[in-house]
């Protein structure tokens, strides 16, 4: 087995490199770089295009395949999910090659470059902090009816040896929570169920229910904690939860039950915190496209089961002001019409007018993420100001400013650098990457340098 710091194990990707990147090569501080990982890999090919007449075929790109999987192959012997790379080759042959690993405080990004950057380990975005509002009045919905159910279900599936009391404890125990009536009334009536279920039995089920069940030993809450998400994309969301909302709009719930799946990859929920104008065991559906908020369903489980109810309520709105404000030439267009003492996310995008002032958001109480494209602010000095930050994503310019200045928020706990769309060379990012993570003792994104010779090109 080659080792990934072995050049030997770079070389035949080198090599297509080389010959599908011969101008970039050649120009001034001309360069490849990409990432390749455990799950997929991102590298500058040029497209491969198949014989007129037939469609593109593995063996129309297997040296490209061979060369990938000889990397990937070390990658996995060393232990490691994923490696970024960028490579200098001069015309001679002459070759160097950096290896970049990214330890625990950096997430994945796109090619080569770094994603966020972790630097309070543990730490999560505030709306995976938060949990669900009491709802004091909140009540079962008329339709849920037990005894309906289980009718139903009997009628639907006949008479089955379902989960037994002694289980249905035993998971309840697991969960830390007590299920509902209705849902004990459904394992219950299973069939007895796991992976190796026949189809006629997970269709049957399907039809009966109106969804594929989850095995009572793979039930679970829909916490925070089971809807991960990059600290880049998680940092921009907001937890709104309008007051004629049947479902909070929160990331996760510890009255969020897990019991079945829509077959498309959505998980069907028993939702025992609901917003202020649900129920108590309504069922809501978590999409996978998202990480927070779920659609109501029914406000029942028998309600979902007997009538078929699917009321598909995005309690969400898509409303994000005030909460979140996103600045730049489709959107708002000043600071001025983002602040609000609400306001948690301030998003300045792309921007053609004069560089804009963050004094208008300043001592805001609740503003906790901004994220500014390159050349955006007017003086970037302004961000000291913004005194209860956990997350900023800027440019490397800007970032230089700060740092320099030693003006960079000690209240952050992640961050995250915005590369500019020329897709400059990966090194001086991931030095500033390195820089940041030194201010808050964290440990590095490593770099091992090889050299080595291809030849010249023929």
């Amino acid at each position: 087995m080659s080792s990934i710091h072995d050049f030997a194990t770079w070389e035949p990707l080198l090599r297509l490199l080389r010959a599908g990147n011969a101008e970039s090569l050649a120009a001034p501080g001309g360069h490849v770089a990409g990432r390749i990982g455990t799950f997929g890999w991102s590298v500058p090919l040029p497209p491969r295009f198949p014989p007129p007449g037939r469609a593109l075929q593995t063996e129309d790109m297997q040296d490209e395949i061979d060369a990938i999987e000889r990397v990937r192959s070390a990658l996995e012997h060393a232990g490691l999910e994923d490696i970024s790379f960028a490579a200098e080759i001069s015309p001679t042959g002459r070759t160097v090659l950096y290896l970049l690993t990214a330890g625990p405080s950096v997430e994945a990004g796109l090619g080569p470059y770094p994603g966020s950057l972790i630097l309070v380990e543990g730490a999560v975005p505030e709306p995976w902090r938060r949990l669900p509002d009491p709802v004091p009045g909140a009540v079962p919905a008329p339709s849920a009816d037990p005894r309906s159910l289980k009718k139903a279900l009997e009628e639907r599936l006949g008479s089955a040896d379902g989960a037994t009391y002694a289980e249905i404890a035993a998971a309840e125990e697991r969960l830390g929570v007590a299920l509902p009536d209705e849902l004990k009334v459904l394992y219950r009536a299973m069939p007895p169920q796991g992976r190796n279920s026949d189809y006629a039995t997970v269709k049957r089920v399907y039809e009966a229910v109106g969804c594929d069940v989850l095995p009572l030993d793979e039930v679970y809450i829909a916490d925070a904690a089971s809807r991960p998400c990059p600290w880049k994309y998680a940092a921009m969301e907001a937890v709104i939860t309008p007051t004629d909302a049947a479902v909070q709009g929160v990331v996760g719930s510890p009255g969020w039950i897990v019991f079945g799946d829509n077959g498309g990859g959505d998980r069907i929920t028993v939702d025992l915190t609901p917003g202020p104008r649900g129920h108590v065991g309504q069922i809501i559906m978590l999409s996978h496209e998202t990480s927070i908020g779920a659609h109501l369903l029914a406000d029942s489980l028998t309600g979902f089961v007997v009538n078929g109810e699917d009321d598909e309520d995005d309690t969400r709105h898509g409303a994000e002001l005030p909460a979140v404000a996103r600045v730049n030439i489709r959107n708002l267009t000043s600071i001025e019409a983002a602040a609000h003492p609400r306001l948690e996310v301030l998003s300045i995008g792309v921007w053609k007018d004069d560089p804009l002032s963050l004094a208008p958001v300043v001592g805001l109480p609740r503003l906790r993420t901004l994220t500014a494209c390159p050349g955006t602010l007017a003086d970037p000095m302004e961000i000291a100001e913004l005194k209860g930050l956990e997350f900023l994503e800027l440019g490397p310019e800007d970032w230089r400013l700060l740092l320099d200045a030693r003006a960079v928020p000690r209240s952050l706990s992640a961050a995250a650098i915005e590369v500019p769309g020329q897709e400059p060379h990966p090194l001086p990012i991931v030095d500033l990457a390195n820089e940041l993570l030194a201010l808050w003792d964290r440990p590095p994104i490593t770099r091992t340098i090889l050299e080595g010779d291809l030849a010249p090109a023929t």
